[in-house]
């Protein structure tokens, strides 16, 4: 199968046709000037000249997940079912993300478990604000707790913000753990940011702009500590210098420095300081009487999605995984205990999406960097009976392996992968199994399961 071009992996021609001309013209320069030293200044002002034009030309890209290590991402939550219900929006138009994820029940040793997550959104700054999110129904402002194992249905409701062409993901954070992140897609914004609003109504019934709300008391605060930190340091400063006093410290001559007027000076700024503190707290409290506390606690008991008695069960017999044709190999023992044959249809780990074609015959609407529609294939393509138990090899293979980095687990200390395999049945019911283990790294191309 042919690899999907990789973005801005190629230079354009038009941009190496710069390069080169900009050299040679370097080149000519020192040529002509004659002296080494003035040969190596006229190419390091050409190289300098390609260096500024060209980064600019190179359009932007996206993808910062591709950073995070193959088994976080393979092993810890397998996002399914991922949707944007727009990807072209005006300033203030509202948007959603919906979906499901599976914890994974085999979740890494070295990541914290996911009983303090937070659902977020990930986005190059406030693009897009977040009105609301829900988890299973329930709405989760604030950090809730996750069972290894279970799926969670969620949605966040978003509201364009600045206009302009980012990427856009759903992401989990997790208490030490950090950020795992979702799948991606382009999201348009028009519009103009001046026109931007977001009212709020407040418990007394008022309603407020939450985007300039309190903006003038912030700036002022911010100014006048900024102001007072500067004095504080100006001063210390003219006491001969900062290290002119760091030397006398070293030298043991530290209790010597404080002068009785420096001691009054550090007096009366922590007793303005306090003041200041004291005054603008009872201002803040006189004007705003009616407040509520930080939305930081935890929330628990949140309904997983009910999995009922499962009609098709898996066993890992082991795999690999070649590092040349980014070819994973997994082997299986499965069991058909429902009433309806099934045939295996897709698998899909880290936000990838492998399909087989013999089950999808129309393409999803998914982002196409995530998307291998021709991705997998089985050796026994027939459906699977019902009370049929069989051996299957199910091969997963496509570029997007190492374009997305997922290649890394060959080095992972342990080689582990894992995923979501999804196999249907005529009806359009849907199965869905947890697999993954250990896999053995092949670096030879030629190399056998």
């Amino acid at each position: 199968m042919a690899a999907p071009a990789r973005e801005n992996s190629k230079e354009p021609k038009s941009y190496r046709e710069t390069n080169e001309m900009e050299l040679s013209i370097g080149e000519t320069l020192a040529k002509f000037l004659g002296t080494r030293s003035v040969r190596a200044l006229a190419l390091g002002l050409a190289a300098a000249v390609a260096a500024t034009t060209l980064p600019a030309a190179t359009p932007a890209s996206a993808h910062g997940e591709r950073s995070q290590q193959a088994f976080l991402r393979m092993r810890t939550l397998n996002w399914y079912d991922v949707k944007w219900s727009k990807t072209e929006v005006t300033v203030n138009d509202e948007m959603e993300i919906t979906g499901k994820v599976h914890v994974f029940s085999g979740w890494p040793q070295a990541v914290a478990r996911p009983e303090q997550s937070f659902l977020n959104v990930g986005e190059p700054g406030p693009v897009l604000v977040r009105k609301s999110s829900f988890v299973g129904g329930t709405p989760t402002p604030r950090t809730f707790s996750m069972e290894l194992g279970q799926d969670y249905e969620y949605k966040i409701v978003l509201k364009a913000r600045r206009q302009g062409r980012y990427h856009v993901h759903v992401q989990i954070n997790v208490k030490d753990g950090g950020p795992i992140v979702g799948p991606g897609q382009w999201i348009n914004i028009k519009g103009d940011m001046a026109n931007f609003t977001n009212p709020v109504t407040l418990l007394d019934g008022s309603t407020i702009d939450l985007e300039t709300f309190g903006i003038k008391w912030t700036m002022i605060y911010h100014f006048l500590w900024m102001i007072a930190a500067a004095v504080w340091v100006i001063y210390w400063f003219m006491q001969k210098g900062i290290i002119a006093r760091g030397w006398q410290v070293a030298a043991g001559k530290g209790p010597e420095m404080i002068t009785p007027n420096d001691k009054r000076f550090g007096g009366l700024w922590l007793a303005g300081s306090l003041l200041a503190l004291l005054f603008f707290y009872a201002q803040a409290n006189s004007e705003y009487p009616r407040t509520l506390p930080m939305q930081a606690g935890l929330l628990t008991g949140i309904d997983p999605i009910p999995q009922g008695t499962p009609t098709v069960t898996a066993h890992y017999n082991g795999g690999s995984y070649k590092v040349p044709g980014r070819e994973l190999t997994i082997k299986l023992k499965i069991s058909n205990h429902g009433t309806e044959p099934l045939k295996i249809g897709e698998f899909t780990t880290a936000g990838l999406r492998f399909l087989n074609p013999d089950v999808f015959t129309t393409r999803p609407d998914f982002p196409d960097y995530l998307l291998a529609d021709r991705g997998l294939s089985v050796n026994d393509p027939t459906p699977i009976a019902p009370g049929e138990t069989r051996d299957v090899v199910v091969t997963v293979q496509d570029a997007r392996f190492d374009i997305e980095r997922l290649s890394d687990l060959a080095y992972d200390t342990d080689s582990q992968f894992g995923g979501l395999l999804f196999l249907f049945a005529p009806s359009g019911k849907r199965e869905k199994l947890e697999i993954g283990g250990p896999v053995i790294p092949r670096f030879q191309a030629g190399a056998s399961l």
